[in-house]
């Protein structure tokens, strides 16, 4: 698995050069604040966990990151310049790539056309262009095996495919097509153990060959398997910001289920 994303070497940052700043962003809906004063780094070669429950700000920041909603306060920067893209394209174009919880796969279309999804190959001059469905096929096959996806027929509709293996050809697409920063929108919250297994052994790949990944989740478990650094979110705020060497799987564990505010209720109700 590790093989696969090294092929992409020629694209790689020194580990642990900053991809993505954020200092003191902000983004307000209206009279709804949504985030506030979020300082983040996203690190070439390491996973950063952004967890947090419903409402915490997590979707808002994935949003900002991936180009669909501009921030309000604050400064976004990639490769150490100010940017405020207008487009998911644009942040594609700066190699951030998003794949999000429903995986945009169209479930009764083919394998390899859900990997070139949007991107299709063509030969010839628009309006008369012709797909090259032979290469397509060829490619998503073999990028697919490279990272341990065997699948029986290329032509299968990827509704076949089981969650975890749905959710690795969405990975694979992205990183093929020049991702640098992964942004992973809870990547196994509908899956099983197993499943979960299969996305996580390739996170960790993808840390390994040198891209930034931003792993959102409420799964504190799942993130400290491959986790590098941690970020609890809350109504829109920072609560925790550690690295791993600075917290066990027992305190992140503690403060995603509220922390002190638990302690609290917990001796209250004792009493």
């Amino acid at each position: 698995m590790t093989d696969t994303l090294a092929s992409h070497a020629d694209r790689e940052l020194n580990r642990g050069e900053p991809l993505i700043e954020m200092d003191e962003v902000g983004k307000s809906y209206g009279a709804i604040r949504a985030l506030r004063g979020i300082n983040l780094r996203v690190n070439a070669g390491e996973v950063t966990c952004v967890l947090g429950d419903n409402g915490a700000g997590k979707s808002t920041l994935i949003k900002i990151m991936s180009g669909l909603h501009p921030h309000n306060d604050g400064s976004l920067r990639v490769d150490g310049k100010d940017v405020s893209f207008a487009s998911p394209r644009e942040a594609l174009a700066h190699g951030i790539a998003t794949v999000y919880q429903d995986l945009a796969v169209v479930s009764l279309m083919e394998v390899w056309r859900n990997f070139f999804l949007g991107s299709e190959l063509t030969a010839g001059k628009y309006p008369l262009a012709g797909l090259k469905i032979k290469k397509m096929k060829e490619i998503a096959d073999a990028e697919l095996r490279k990272m341990g996806i065997v699948v029986k027929d290329i032509d299968q509709p990827i509704g076949t495919l089981s969650g975890g293996q749905r959710q690795c050809v969405a990975i694979a697409r992205a990183v093929y097509f020049g991702a640098r920063v992964l942004i992973l929108d809870e990547p196994t919250a509908a899956l099983g153990v197993k499943q979960s297994g299969v996305v996580l052994k390739y996170v960790a790949a993808a840390r390994d060959a040198g891209l930034g990944v931003v792993f959102i989740t409420h799964n504190p478990h799942h993130a400290y398997l491959v986790g590098d650094h941690f970020v609890i979110l809350k109504l829109g705020a920072t609560t925790l910001d550690k690295t791993r060497s600075q917290v066990s799987l027992d305190e992140l564990t503690r403060q995603m289920a509220g922390g002190d505010e638990l302690t609290e209720l917990s001796h209250e109700l004792k009493r």
